[in-house]
């Protein structure tokens, strides 16, 4: 009888799949025997479009028109293109670690890994608490954008029909995940291509009116307060708040590395796949935030009274886009039903990836001994499967709109996941700092590395500065006078307050210390299976349809 090979010992390939569809890495030596049982089931494109699937949602096309009102369209296009180098900053740093160390849940176990077993656990758990919460604001969202047609279906059957697809998604093979995430998010795709084509075709005059309005909007003469409007006070301080709503919101909707990083451990070919994924994020920060948050400006006044009243009358659905408002203003009857089908379709496929990347998160807390050990178990097809319920469950947090204003619920969670969000960003910059410098203690060449990222180590500080800086002011105006209010101080602040603690009770409990810099072990194991599984993979071979083709281009 042959003895078994190191991979199939390891990876366990199935005799019925193909080489690809391995299992991920094992474990650390920590999780004292457990191991990722994972399967590498997602391509190229998956990976692509899963890190557009959690970055687009109603933010980008919807609330994005309350920041306009704020601040102007000057002060949310600087806002946008500012905050994007955060995370181009954050981009680079996850990058270089996530190409050379593809693991399940890889950012949370690196927090543990290069700096201190308590901060693993306090950015997984902030960083799973931001995920499933994302999940039941999506919920909640897909339900006040239905309501655009009809508010005849009931809340509750709505909440359940998107739970119910969600679980049927997510419970299956990661293949049908990605499958399905890589249409939906092609959608997405679409619609933010789409929308800036039509603001640059009206623009010059190609709408039913024949008026060629170019950046009237920006004008003072046209449009008062124009380009920088203000916010809550006159003059330059009130410019300043306009300002600040507008990086706020940049905050909170700009995303797209830590997502992408998600599908490591699940992702085929990770040493080639992945920098192409990290790669693209650069093209898409620019196309979809930066040039959408230009043409928001251009579209529609930021005084416009339809915009004003739709926001006050909290119309639903894309009924407050104000894409949607320039659309009617030019007369344009079909298109506000096709973009408000779009956006439906994109708010579900970003509530999708919230659930795969918060379970996966949820997993590899559990694979390092931090989250109870039944969450690392994985069904025969790979998925985790407790993880993905519990994620579920949290989502059914979305039934909240049953008893309150919905509007009220949105804020609620947008609150709670701004600071979480921008947190997880901190998390990863100074992890990366230290794995810098464990590698120059080790005396470890970058340049021997798979992948090796630009303009290092500043971005790591760039990036630690930036965030921790927003991560404090996020929630500022509860104390302005007469701003103040209790839920949304608590919602702002909780995470904050909630991240330190965490870390010093399991510091002080565990008794961890900060682990030496020529000690620090860059998950060699992990990383000797994946290059013996990249040594003997055959070449991908994808059958796509002309259209899957077309967008794995666009997105590479």
């Amino acid at each position: 009888m042959s003895t078994p090979s190191v991979n199939e010992k390891n990876a366990v390939i199935e005799k019925e799949q193909p080489p690809q569809e391995v299992m991920s890495t094992a474990s650390s030596p920590e999780t004292m025997g457990s191991y990722d049982h994972t399967k590498r089931r997602l391509k190229n494109r998956h990976v692509q479009l899963i890190g557009i699937g959690g970055t687009i949602g109603t933010a980008l096309f919807v609330q994005i028109g309350a920041s306009l009102v704020k601040g102007g369209p000057a002060s949310l296009f600087i806002a946008f293109a500012g905050w994007s180098t955060f995370i181009l900053a954050i981009n680079n740093c996850l990058s270089e670690m996530v190409t050379w160390m593809p693991i399940s849940s890889p950012f949370v176990r690196y927090a543990d890994r290069f700096v201190d077993d308590a901060l693993g656990i306090t950015a997984g758990i902030n960083f799973f608490i931001f995920e499933a919460a994302l999940v039941p604001y999506e919920v909640v969202a897909f339900n006040v954008i239905l309501q655009y047609w009809t508010d005849k279906i009931p809340t509750a059957a709505v909440i359940v029909f998107v739970l119910v697809t969600y679980a049927f998604l997510n419970f299956y093979a990661v293949k049908y995940y990605g499958e399905s995430e890589f249409w939906l998010a092609s959608g997405k795709v679409l619609l933010a291509t789409g929308l800036i084509v039509f603001t640059f075709i009206t623009m010059v005059g190609g709408n039913p009116l024949r008026e060629a309005y170019g950046f009237r909007f920006w004008k003072p003469e046209n449009s008062p307060g124009a380009p920088f409007s203000e916010y809550l006070y006159t003059g330059n301080t009130g410019r300043m708040t306009g300002f600040m709503a507008c990086l706020i919101q940049a905050a909170f909707t700009i995303a797209g590395p830590d997502y992408v990083s998600m599908a490591a451990g699940e992702a085929m070919s990770p040493r080639k796949n992945m920098p192409i994924a990290f790669r693209s994020v650069f093209w898409r920060l620019t196309f979809f935030f930066v040039l959408g948050s230009l043409c928001v400006g251009i579209v529609v006044d930021h005084n416009d009274p339809n915009l004003l009243a739709a926001l006050s009358d909290a119309k639903p659905g894309a009924g407050s886009s104000p894409y949607v408002i320039a659309m009617i203003r030019m007369g344009i009857p079909v298109l506000p039903h096709i973009v408000n089908f779009l956006v439906l379709s994109a708010v579900y496929s970003a509530g999708n990836s919230y659930v795969f990347c918060a379970s996966r998160t949820l997993y590899g807390l559990a694979l390092d001994g931090k989250a109870p050990r039944i969450f690392s178990k994985c069904n025969k097809n790979g998925v985790p499967h407790y993880a993905v319920g519990l994620t579920l469950a949290i989502s059914l947090l979305a039934f909240l709109q049953l008893s309150n204003n919905t509007a009220v619920v949105l804020q609620w969670f947008i609150s709670l996941v701004t600071a979480s969000q921008l947190l997880n960003y901190a998390f990863i910059s100074f992890t990366f700092l230290r794995y810098y410098k464990a590698l120059r203690a080790q005396a470890i060449d970058r340049n021997t590395l798979p992948y090796k990222s630009i303009w290092q180590p500043f971005c790591g500080y760039y990036g630690l500065i930036g965030t921790s800086i927003m991560a404090v002011v996020s929630g500022y105006e509860v104390f302005l006078p007469g701003r103040w209010d209790i839920p949304t101080f608590l919602f702002s602040y909780t995470m904050i307050a909630v991240c330190p603690t965490l870390f010093i009770v399991w510091k002080v409990w565990k008794r961890t210390e900060i682990r030496k810099l020529t000690e620090i072990d860059f998950f060699e194991k992990d990383r000797m299976l994946v290059d013996q599984y990249e040594a003997e993979l055959v070449d991908e071979k994808e059958v796509d349809t002309r259209f899957g083709r077309a967008m794995n281009m666009l997105c590479s």
